[in-house]
């Protein structure tokens, strides 16, 4: 296969490898010039002002002329208005015939007043402000040196350190975002309920904060200006750090159902093979996830937002649907304060991958939600209320879409990656997903799955994504580490905060 058409209404398709000019590529069609591998053909002579359609959805319009097997660059195209949110008809595209899954249940932690029980066993240690970081991270050290050899059952002691707490806007009506992240990030199912905050004493940032009255006592909180030096500081984290331990040492995984399952979706460094491969292969292993009971949520609002009549169409009803726009308006408003729009986007790898605009983009990225209906719409950071397919409201950033759903309850993300990225949680395992076979080949010890054998032929959407079904399910029983966990690579926290900053 030489080249691949998505839909039969598209008038462009991609080339599987990099074509030479002259290469024939069936129908009489020839590349006539040389076309990187993923990058649009002109199926048929287009002329200036001509839609380009991919995935059956218009990219943008043509500000010149194009000949058959042509290359179509994003140079070329002028960027479509956004879908208008208002008059959008919701639930009309529901589908129930969801694939089966091949097992119900997972090997997880209960989390007592958790409705998802834990994939890992860690204990999580917050910041009320980035001042107290180098003093934790150094204790840490010491944890992971003195104490954790000591308590064979925990993975690991996280630093759940970020750049909030003091020099903030505290009472801004958008500090609510961060804030609601890193009270709900404290909660993740896998720190197992166990509450340790360090604070300074002088931020803006109290405990009061982040945990209910009855969670602030010594048990819970160390404040540094309490304490008489770097010494004392650290023994006190330590002591109180071992006390935690001790307890989370007691739990063990035991057979629970996947209702108890909350898995994140995402994608980053894509490609334009992204949105044939991966990212289907991933929603077909939601569609399995959903159809048994857990949770899936996917993000990105830029990387939606110009899907967002399919995903409206696929609203459970229609308040789901209602805060599916308000979520898509917000964030309207928010870049447009900003300056730009969504054509910021797209990185200069997706575009040498072969995307060339946010529609294209947007248009692969909603693939990794699979069919199932959409049953809730959440805030940044937001705690879900239902199971199901939920749209949890992020920005598309890498590292601040995975520390929101982490914040909202995710114990396990897949990440879908054309050009290869080594993300990773300190907080939850992420399995690593290739568009490309050639990727997985150069990166063979940072790649879980490949679904590039789609493009071969090797296997098909459904293989692919029951594959990774069972990938997810091993991952999340501790029967496998992704490769981004056997190397430790862990990114930094990253807060999503729309608030001022003084």
């Amino acid at each position: 296969m030489r080249i691949i058409q998505v839909d039969e209404r598209d008038n462009v398709a991609i080339p599987t490898a990099d074509l030479a000019p002259g290469t024939p590529m069936g129908g009489g069609l020839f590349a006539r010039s040389y076309i990187p591998q993923g990058h649009k053909i002109a199926m048929a002579d287009l002329r200036e002002g001509s839609p380009v359609v991919r995935y059956g959805a218009v990219l943008g319009h043509l500000m010149q002329p194009v000949q058959a097997g042509g290359l179509i660059s994003e140079t070329m195209l002028r960027l479509p208005e956004s879908p208008d949110l208002d008059g959008l008809e919701f639930g009309t595209d529901i589908v129930t015939d969801l694939p089966e899954p091949p097992v119900s249940v997972f090997e997880g932690y209960p989390v007592e007043g958790s409705p998802y029980g834990g994939t890992r066993n860690i204990l999580g240690i917050m910041t009320t402000v980035q001042c107290v970081a180098g003093v934790l991270n150094s204790a840490v050290e010491r944890m992971r040196k003195e104490l954790l050899p000591l308590y064979p059952a925990v993975d690991d002691i996280v630093p759940l350190n970020h750049p909030y707490g003091c020099g903030v806007a505290i009472d801004a009506p958008d500090a609510k975002i961060p804030i609601r992240t890193l009270r709900n990030l404290l909660r993740n199912p896998n720190f197992g309920g166990e509450l340790m905050v360090v604070g300074l004493g002088c931020e803006k940032l109290t405990v009061e904060r982040l945990l209910e009255p009855g969670e602030i006592s010594g048990e819970n909180v160390i404040m540094l200006q309490d304490h008489r030096g770097y010494v004392t500081m650290t023994d006190a984290l330590l002591e109180m750090a071992e006390r935690k331990l001790k307890r989370l040492n007691e739990r063990r995984r035991q057979p629970l159902p996947l209702s108890a399952l909350c898995v994140g979706m995402q994608c980053g460094g894509s490609d334009a093979f992204s949105g044939i491969t991966a990212n289907p292969a991933a929603g077909y292993a939601s569609d399995l996830l959903v159809s048994g009971g857990a949770t899936v949520m996917f993000s990105e609002v830029t990387e939606v937002r110009d899907g967002v009549r399919q995903l409206a169409a696929r609203c459970a009803d229609a308040f789901v649907g209602r805060r599916l726009a308000e979520e898509m308006r917000w964030y309207d408003d928010y870049l447009r304060a900003g300056g730009v729009d969504r054509s910021a986007n797209p990185t200069p790898g997706n575009k040498k991958g072969g995307l060339a605009n946010i529609v294209e983009k947007a248009m692969g990225s909603i693939a990794k939600s699979g069919r199932s209906p959409v049953v809730e719409v959440l805030s940044p950071g937001e705690r879900p209320s239902k199971r199901g397919l939920i749209y949890a409201s992020t920005p598309a950033g890498d590292m601040v879409c995975g520390t929101c759903q982490l914040a909202s309850g995710m114990t396990l993300q897949v990440f879908m990656t054309g050009r290869g990225t080594p993300y990773g949680l300190a907080a939850a395992p992420v399995i690593k997903v290739s568009s490309r076979s050639d990727l997985k080949d150069m990166w063979s010890d940072l790649i879980d799955v490949d679904a590039g054998v789609i493009v071969s032929g090797e296997a098909s959407i459904r293989e692919v994504g029951e594959l990774l079904f069972r990938e997810i399910v091993d991952t999340a029983s501790g029967r496998k580490r992704p490769w981004a966990e056997k190397h430790r690579l862990h990114n930094d926290l990253c807060l999503f905060n729309p608030a001022p900053i003084t």
